[in-house]
């Protein structure tokens, strides 16, 4: 981390918060898309099994359990995903535990993230069965160690999303960053504790249905960038809305590391008055 006199520190020897942070750099290669038969495609050619010092092309999940608004749900109605496929002998219901963590896994470089099947991301990439095994041991030891960390917030660790690269060397690294509210879906007692609660703010309103009907249109034209077809632009968030959220994230911050990094009411406070807010909608 980088103070903001220059100096550089590890975490644990921050005084105050700092948004610098010191980073590694590696490739970012996008698939090539490609019109197939009318439809948008992608063209994955360039990633070769010798590629080094690159992003892997895909966000790695973990679920734990189904919270409302997990894209699971909708999966299952399309026939994409079996409740079998999650460890369960019975449809899923929203803020169901599962009985073990699930594993996903998606793309990330192309216009709409889409899910894909283990052996489908392996191929399209070029990898290995070694470095596919090596991904999901970090993944499982990531969501053991947020795991915990959230436990001491009292909030449960729903799901999250892990991005990797190789490096010079062709080895694992992880990049981006884990265990924050953009990368991982908290709930407190049932409440979203994640962006997700800017997310349930905008999917009331018309121009989520225009942007879900652009994303369908924009797939049948093979139209790469979807929000070229949108009708409308997203309103402002409510400022009382913005503010909470930004309350929210101080707080699990001061919680998440023990130390009151943040002037802002305990965690419990903020989403009392975020429970508040959303009764009177």
């Amino acid at each position: 981390m980088i103070t903001k006199d220059g100096k550089r520190l590890y975490f644990d020897e921050l005084e105050e918060p700092t948004n610098i942070m010191e980073f590694n750099l590696v490739n970012v290669l996008r698939p090539k898309p490609i019109i197939i038969e009318g439809k948008l495609s992608y063209d994955y050619s360039i990633f070769t099994p010798n590629l080094t010092n690159f992003l892997i092309p895909f966000e790695i999940i973990y679920r734990n359990g189904l919270p409302p608004g997990s894209s699971i749900f909708k999966r299952i109605e399309q026939g994409l995903i079996k409740p079998e496929d999650l460890g369960l002998d019975h449809p899923p219901k929203p803020g169901e535990k599962l009985p073990r963590p699930f594993f996903d896994i998606s793309t990330k470089l192309e216009e709409e993230d889409r899910y894909l099947a283990w052996e489908e991301a392996k191929k399209l990439a070029n990898l290995r069965d070694e470095e596919i095994e090596e991904m999901r041991q970090i993944l499982l030891e990531i969501n053991n160690v947020i795991t915990e960390i959230a436990s001491r917030a009292g909030l449960e660790n729903e799901d999250g999303k892990v991005e990797f690269a190789f490096d010079p060397q062709r080895q694992l690294m992880v990049v981006d960053v884990v265990g924050t509210l953009d990368e991982c879906r908290f709930t407190y007692k049932g409440l979203h504790v994640s962006k997700e609660i800017a997310r349930q703010f905008y999917r009331k309103i018309e121009w989520y249905v225009d942007v879900e009907n652009a994303k369908k249109e924009a797939v049948k034209k093979g139209v790469e960038n979807w929000k070229l077809l949108c009708k409308s632009k997203p309103p402002r968030l409510d400022p009382k809305l913005k503010r909470i959220i930004s309350q929210v994230y101080m707080a699990v911050a001061n919680e998440f590391t023990g130390r009151k990094f943040f002037d802002v009411p305990k965690l419990v406070e903020v989403l009392r008055e975020y429970e508040e807010y959303v009764s009177g909608l």
